[in-house]
């Protein structure tokens, strides 16, 4: 593998076509594009500042890196990549690629970031900032993901995730498949017209959560006081452990609360309206007449 240290790269496609190359302490100037089209390329303590500096690139591994906001929609097209102990300070990074993990990266600006990424392995990731991260990708672990990026995680598909922290909104929309355990949700509109999501042991925030969802399950969850209106037209298998404010016209199911603070069920009600509320000590009430 050849190595190329402390030097300077800038202008037009600098290192196009460069295959089996280590770059150390190698700074990337403003220009574009200068890794393209490129293969099996190691970058450690590097530095990013132009536009496009790595796309369509083949096996790949970063890290200790910067990437600097200049350095906007960076990687793209980029199969088989390991990130590891970078900071991201540019937005619409990660878009269509296949086989990427990330390991204890920041992204302070997360704007349109992860779309349709296919095979996506995150591992003590921090999100800030702008719209949409993760939209229409498959195939995704998480472990230990904090983020306040706004709409995180729609049209995903075949996601599983652990110790996550997410303050958001319209989160998990459209979805399918997708089981999140012990984690913090807190964003309005949460998991509408998802299909198959499973909540394990999470706490819930925001208005009008889990509507509109096809076999929604939650086990051993717990909700914020703002939490109202939930479930409506949802089809659900609910154990919820505290306090839950509303719940509103789910459509059919089981739920389980430790307290309800009211069950609206009014002429909207979508069929088969035929939910069991109850408590854990008295009767179930249905969903309909």
């Amino acid at each position: 593998m050849k190595i190329i240290k402390d030097q300077s790269f800038g202008g037009e496609r600098p290192l196009f076509e460069s295959h089996n190359l280590r770059l150390e302490n190698v700074t990337i100037t403003e220009g574009e594009s200068g890794i393209k089209e490129c293969s099996n390329i190691e970058a450690d303590h590097c530095r990013f500042e132009g536009k496009y500096p790595l796309w369509h690139v083949r096996g790949s591994k970063i890290t200790n890196c910067y990437f600097a906001v200049g350095a906007r929609s960076a990687i793209w097209y980029s199969d088989d990549m390991v990130m590891e102990h970078c900071i991201i300070d540019g937005p619409k990074f990660f878009r269509e690629m296949k086989n990427l993990t990330l390991k204890d990266v920041t992204i302070n600006d997360a704007d349109e970031t992860f779309w349709n990424v296919d095979g996506l392995v995150i591992d003590h990731v921090t999100l800030h900032e702008g719209t949409y991260p993760f939209m229409g990708c498959r195939n995704v672990k998480v472990n230990h993901l904090t983020s306040d990026s706004k709409y995180v995680f729609q049209y995903v598909k075949n996601v599983e995730i652990h110790d996550a922290h997410i303050v958001t909104k319209d989160a998990f929309w459209e979805v399918e498949n997708v089981t999140i355990y012990d984690s913090v949700l807190d964003g309005e509109y949460l998991g509408w017209h998802s299909k198959n999501l499973r909540l394990v042991n999470c706490h819930i925030g925001g208005e009008q959560p889990l509507c509109y969802a096809e076999n929604l399950v939650l086990e051993n969850c717990t909700f914020d006081p703002a939490c109202d209106r939930a479930f409506e037209y949802s089809t659900i298998e609910a154990v919820i452990r505290g306090h839950i404010e509303s719940i509103k016209n789910p459509a059919s199911g089981h739920i389980i609360a430790d307290s309800i603070g009211e069950i609206i069920i009014d002429e909207n009600i979508k069929g088969p309206a035929d939910c069991v509320i109850s408590l854990p000590s008295t009767p179930s009430q249905g969903g309909g007449e």
